[in-house]
């Protein structure tokens, strides 16, 4: 299907250049280029006389001396034949599209995109097996999670490390509920801004959910906090969407 809009693409670039030859057209020469100013000229001098910027005898003047260079341009043989024949012209709208399919074909990438280029390389061995252990880890550091006082230190610790190792993973739904439930236990503005942003880039738009933490991890940022000037960003933005 591609190569129907290429063909499609070249023919319509092409087509004047065909139609210009196709009607005899050419390069204009030296000498017609010079009569055709010396015309403009003398047009131009019966409007300045028209609009009072020449008088008559200036005019006059004016327009003999244009008139004898024309005359004289006019007896001169030109040296080389300079109207392009209709020929050439049509080589060219030929070349050129044929010359940018060859460097396209020889250099260009006519399959774009490759296959499989968006498809993830495929785990080694090793690499399998890691990821099926953080896999079994993950899950029983979620199944012990949920036996554990909802209100302990530890079980807070336990969720951050749980938010932490999703989001490494790009995980980010189940990394913004983790850090969720340690907010919801202890407010940290900086856990909070974080949280947000994650809530940001998981759903691809700032939600309700996510402005609240920007506003009040803003509000209860300590003076020095570095992310601070990204979540007044972030409630700048939601407020003109």
């Amino acid at each position: 299907m591609i190569w129907l809009w290429v063909v499609a693409l070249a023919v319509v670039t092409v087509a004047p250049l065909l139609l210009y030859a196709r009607r005899g057209g050419g390069l204009r020469g030296r000498q017609e280029a010079a009569l055709a100013l010396h015309r403009a000229q003398l047009q131009e001098l019966d409007r300045d006389l028209e609009e009072g910027r020449l008088v008559p005898s200036e005019h006059e003047a004016a327009k003999l001396e244009v008139q004898r260079r024309l005359l004289a341009d006019a007896a001169l043989a030109e040296p080389v034949q300079a109207r392009s024949s209709a020929l050439a012209i049509g080589l060219a709208a030929l070349l050129v599209p044929a010359t940018a399919l060859g460097l396209y074909l020889s250099v260009g990438h006519p399959e774009f995109p490759p296959k499989g280029r968006d498809a993830p390389p495929p785990l080694t061995p090793e690499q399998q097996a890691k990821a099926e252990a953080d896999d079994r880890a993950l899950a029983q550091l979620r199944a012990r999670l949920q036996f554990m006082d909802p209100h302990a230190p530890r079980t807070l610790e336990g969720y951050l490390l749980l938010g932490r190792t999703e989001l490494s993973r790009g995980e980010l739904p189940e990394a913004a509920a983790a850090f969720q439930h340690v907010l919801e236990e202890r407010f940290d503005p900086t856990l909070a801004a974080e949280t947000a942003e994650v809530l940001t880039q998981a759903s691809g738009r700032i939600t309700p959910e996510a402005l609240a933490l920007f506003k009040r991890a803003v509000a209860e940022a300590p003076p020095d906090a570095k992310w601070k000037p990204m979540a007044e960003q972030r409630i700048a933005e939601a407020r003109g969407s």
